[in-house]
């Protein structure tokens, strides 16, 4: 596993999305700026926790595969359903 790679990714990734950028959210009263909640990433070193999730250790091939995502430059094939634009 290549974290070098991985940190290097998840930046550029986070810059897609308009890292600390607000974004409109309309409200009855009118509308307010809003951040996007993050979706932390704890890399150990033997395995990972995504979000408040529990913890999946490296051989496991759900954590291969959004390891590999990443790696390749692309967010988790396992997240775009909760975050079609990406987090």
């Amino acid at each position: 596993i290549d974290f070098d790679l991985i940190l290097e990714n998840i930046k550029d990734l986070n810059s897609l999305v308009g890292e600390g950028v607000s974004q409109i959210e309309h409200t009855p009263r009118g509308a307010r700026l809003r951040r996007p909640e993050p979706l932390s990433l704890t890399l150990y070193q033997n395995g990972i926790v995504v979000g408040n999730g529990a913890f999946r250790p490296y051989q496991h091939p759900a954590t291969q595969q959004c390891l590999q995502d990443i790696m390749d430059g692309y967010f988790p094939s396992e997240l775009q359903p909760r975050y079609p634009d990406g987090v």
